[in-house]
């Protein structure tokens, strides 16, 4: 019995001293594995405020196009205000449901348009450049074009900034029931642009916009190019100023 014993224990001591490495590199992976996770967390977050500080955009290139250096950015077939011929084109790409856009929409917009657009110096290009991160963006682009079959882009286009700006700052949740309210609210016929949304009609149309943002430089929203010249994110509207009259000249 004693030898029994005997051999039992040191069975389990051989046991032990196999099994007890391996609990305590369990011990250390797990509290190193956490660490490391919260780590790339922490630089993940980093990263997006980094990148999302300007232009509202989680973006690859912080940088986006580069500054002083003209793109030749195309106007495409894509809605547009003001004076066709002008001498300087300004072509935005934006995301309806990026706060930034709507700050840029609210603010400098309306002096450009009042300044530059209503007095036909310029031509006003919106080219959709939609966010991942922002789920109502693809669909508001694609009831914009909707409306744009109608001849009510521009007023689609204020009437989605306008409902949002109603509850506040930052991203307002909406989807394709609010934009059907929003589209009969501007004179639309409610029964084509509903079938116009419902379809899908204009996706393709959406993703080359941004598949042309993108091919420019495009990271962010609001990117505009002023002749080519890009200006990222919600400028004050001196910014814009400065460089349209250079290029009026």
């Amino acid at each position: 019995m004693n030898n029994l014993n005997e051999n039992f224990e040191v069975q389990l001591a051989r046991v032990e001293s196999k099994t007890k490495p391996d609990f305590d590199k369990t011990k250390l992976i797990l509290p190193g594995a956490i660490l490391v996770a919260a780590l790339m967390i922490s630089g993940s977050v980093l990263f997006y405020s980094l990148n999302t500080d300007k232009t509202g955009a989680n973006i690859k290139q912080a940088a986006g196009p580069a500054a002083g250096q003209k793109v030749n950015v195309s106007a495409d077939d894509d809605a547009f205000i003001g004076n066709e011929k002008a001498k300087v084109t300004v072509v935005e790409f934006s995301d309806f449901q990026c706060p930034f856009c709507r700050s840029f929409w609210s603010g400098a917009y309306q002096q450009i348009k009042k300044e530059y657009v209503d007095t036909g110096k310029i031509k006003f290009v919106f080219r959709d450049y939609p966010l991942p991160f922002h789920p109502a963006a693809q669909v508001s682009a694609e009831a914009a074009e909707c409306a744009h079959e109608q001849g009510k882009f521009w007023e689609m286009h204020d009437k989605i900034f306008e409902e949002q700006a109603k509850q506040g700052t930052g991203t307002v949740t909406y989807g394709a029931a609010e934009l059907k309210k929003w589209s009969s609210q501007t004179g639309l016929d409610s029964a084509k642009f509903n079938k116009c949304l419902d379809s899908g009609k204009y996706k393709s149309e959406v993703e080359k916009d941004l598949a042309d943002g993108s091919s420019y430089g495009v990271s962010g929203t609001p990117t505009l190019f002023v002749n080519g010249n890009p200006v990222v994110g919600a400028q004050p509207f001196a910014v814009f100023k400065a460089i349209i009259d250079k290029e009026l000249k």
